[in-house]
């Protein structure tokens, strides 16, 4: 066959995938969406993602050293004063002994995942647990097994009914689609190695606004590992992992996503430093605001929410499309979640700080009069 010939049929498949994503309402686009739309739709659930002050500070900070840029690998050059820095804050602020910043939340879970399971183990995740981890589970060598999401009843049958060596198991603080809270009774079992995502959780649950082990007042043990986003609450990127030293320095000796990647931007980690000392500085009126939008979802909505995520059932994704074309007719962004990132498809709305109390009462209650009910 000509090689024009074959290289038509090799692009051909995609072409055909595109055709059926399309079909079923699933077609996915970058978009650069208009300034004045509210934002409704991203997890910059404090806001902090317009703090020009945050950008000045974190700017200043990084100005102060000779270098701006990590340059290399952690265990080669690039681990600056300023990650230390960060993560020293955040043992001092969670309880745990060690920490370490990485490139993202998908690497910090492919970094956990990859290297704490050894053969004999088995890792055990909520079959709702994000995509990083469920990727990341595809390359260990011990078995894999997933609980009913956030029910403790099973996921200690299986504990009980399997042999191994160790058990880890992921869940998340709060869960990204579904916006329900961990059940604290996990904490409550023995002899596992618990990683908790705290992506989005940090920043919107707890007395400090610390996530799920703050909000529990969870005491912190060996076998912990807390694990967070610095581009959601936070108004950064990169993500960081809280656990016991010995944890931290294996995950720097076997971590591949660690000791192969560059090391985290300079800059991102200032911004997220001075996001994280902003919300230790000002949690009461942080928490006081939290606490009013989550009284108005459950006024409109009777919904009551955990943190900042209110997820919407459409059922189907072109439903789901129609709702967020006529939300941005009223000037406002939201969240079009479709297959197969949920079963079926939702509306997913972040009520951020930063927006206008009136404004967003207002959308609210047409959402609920006039859009979400036909």
């Amino acid at each position: 066959m000509p090689w024009g010939l074959a290289l038509r049929g090799f692009f051909l498949l995609y072409e055909n995938e595109l055709k059926a994503i399309k079909k079923s309402n699933r077609f996915r686009e970058r978009e650069i969406f208009c300034e004045n739309l509210q934002d409704l739709a991203s997890n910059d659930y404090l806001g902090f993602a317009e703090d020009k002050e945050l950008l000045a500070l974190a700017y200043e900070r990084v100005l102060r050293y000779k270098t701006h840029s990590p340059k290399a690998s952690q265990l080669i050059n690039g681990y600056h004063p300023i990650h230390k820095e960060f993560e020293e804050y955040l043992c001092e602020l969670n309880g745990f002994e060690a920490g370490i910043v990485v490139g993202s939340g998908f690497l910090a879970n492919l970094s956990l995942i990859e290297a704490l399971c050894r053969k004999k183990d088995i890792l055990i995740l909520d079959e709702l647990y994000h995509a990083s981890g469920i990727l990341a589970s595809k390359l260990v060598s011990c078995e894999v097994v997933f609980f009913r999401h956030n029910d403790i009843s099973h996921l200690k049958e299986i504990l009980n009914s399997n042999s191994y060596n160790r058990a880890v198991v992921c869940v998340e603080g709060i869960y990204s689609m579904d916006g329900d809270i961990l059940k604290k009774e996990i904490f409550d079992i023995e002899d596992i190695l618990l990683i908790v995502d705290e992506a989005h959780s940090c920043g919107v649950l707890g007395d400090n606004l610390l996530g799920v082990y703050d909000y529990y007042g969870i005491k912190i043990k060996k076998n912990h590992i807390k694990m967070g986003t610095l581009g959601k609450a936070y108004g950064s990127y990169g993500a960081y992992i809280l656990a016991d030293s010995e944890v931290v320095l294996y995950l720097q000796n076997r971590a591949k996503a660690i000791i192969y990647a560059t090391a985290p931007s300079v800059f991102d980690i200032s911004l997220a430093l001075e996001a994280t000392k902003k919300i230790e500085s000002q949690k009461k009126e942080l928490l006081g605001k939290i606490k009013t939008i989550v009284r108005l979802v459950d006024e409109v909505f009777e919904i009551k929410i955990d943190g900042l995520i209110l997820k919407l059932d459409v059922g189907s994704s072109k439903r789901a499309i129609w709702i967020k074309e006529e939300a941005k007719k009223r000037g406002f962004l939201i969240g079009a979640i479709r297959p197969p990132t949920v079963k079926s498809a939702i509306i997913r709305l972040i009520p951020r700080l930063s927006l206008d109390m009136d404004l967003l009462k207002k959308f609210f209650l047409e959402l609920r009069d006039e859009i979400y009910s036909k």
